[in-house]
């Protein structure tokens, strides 16, 4: 999902509002000055004024942009990296706008600045600066949480379009059990089509019990994937191999149904699989993951898909895991890394 940024506009009337309060005590100050009699009326109050209200002004958009914008736009970093980086940018930033004020002052105003207006100046800016860093935080939330309401609502009408067109697909699981222990029966004496209608029942079941599941072990997953294998390798005998090492210790683990197939059946829609050109699927754990790594050597003509299954896998780990798997091309390899996690 794209990230969204919180609107420009908004962003520039909290600056301004926010310039207009902090330049609204020195100007309160000046004026008690003159209508006293402490001070005469000058040009350079007027100067002094609007200098101060255009660097308040562009250090409260800077500073808001940054917390609420820019810290969020490119880096995918946890938490507290993200909030140690911008802390010290911010404090960054403040250092640098105190010295470029402080330098520019005198050119501008024609008056040198004394320490204890410096001081002040440093201090209004310190509070300024707290005040921005969680007001743009305040408003970066409010984006996340629409988001959030958007990316629920997309799922929630998606939800519904599978279960419309479930219905619409729906089909007896008796009615096609039956027939296929008939055509079990009938052919009896062939074992290998035999073997192929039990490992294709086998699969229907799966599919049909895994539908009502969002996670399953890696155990049931692994034996689906080898009633599924067993159909490829029946129509591509010797053109195709697929080899699995997963470790003892993540078969109890959870992963999306029908994960391992989605990326078995890409990888054999995808590439090209011939006597001279044979595929091998490799999949193996490593680091608390499941990778599955094929050749890339794509097909001169592909055969027709939705082309959405690798990208609804990524939906559903999101959804599911708060994970994302990753999608990898290296020396003509292409890898998936799947995470796994425990039984929630």
């Amino acid at each position: 999902m794209a990230l969204r940024h919180v609107k420009q506009s908004s962003i520039i009337k909290i600056a301004l509002l926010l310039a207009i309060l902090v330049s609204v005590p020195k100007t309160i100050f000046i004026y008690n000055m003159v209508s006293q009699g402490g001070e005469e009326f000058s040009v350079a109050w007027i100067a002094d004024f609007i200098y101060r209200f255009v660097f308040f002004f562009l250090f409260s958009w800077a500073i808001l942009q940054l917390n609420a914008n820019v810290g969020y736009a490119k880096y995918q970093w946890s938490t507290a990296v993200r909030l140690n980086v911008m802390v010290l940018i911010n404090i960054a930033v403040l250092i640098a706008t105190l010295s470029f004020f402080e330098f520019l002052y005198p050119y501008v105003i024609q008056i040198e600045m004394n320490p204890k207006d410096k001081g002040f100046l440093a201090f209004t800016y310190t509070i300024l600066l707290l005040a921005l860093f969680f007001i743009g935080r305040i408003l970066r939330l409010q984006v996340e949480k629409q988001e959030s309401r958007i990316e629920n609502e997309h799922l929630k009408q998606q939800s519904l379009q599978n279960e419309l067109i479930a219905l619409k697909n729906q089909l007896d699981p008796h009615f096609l059990f039956n027939s296929l222990n008939s055509l079990t029966s009938l052919i009896r004496e062939n074992e290998q089509a035999t073997q192929f209608v039990k490992k294709l029942s086998y699969m229907y079941r799966y599919i049909l019990q895994s539908g009502d599941s969002d996670l399953v072990s890696v155990k049931d997953e692994l034996t689906f994937l080898e009633s599924y294998t067993f159909l490829i390798r029946t129509r591509y005998r010797d053109r195709f191999a697929i080899e699995v090492n997963i470790e003892p210790r993540y078969l109890e683990l959870q992963i999306p149904p029908l994960a391992l197939q989605l990326l078995v059946e890409n990888s054999v829609k995808h590439n090209e699989i011939s006597e001279t050109n044979p595929l091998k699927v490799n999949i193996y754990s490593k680091d608390g993951s499941i990778y599955v790594d094929n050749p890339i050597r794509l097909r001169k003509t592909f055969a027709e898909g939705t082309k959405n299954g690798l990208l609804n896998l990524k939906k559903r780990y999101i959804l599911l895991l708060r994970k994302e798997l990753t999608v990898r091309t290296k020396n003509d390899i292409f890898s998936v890394q799947l995470p796994l996690t425990k039984h929630l």
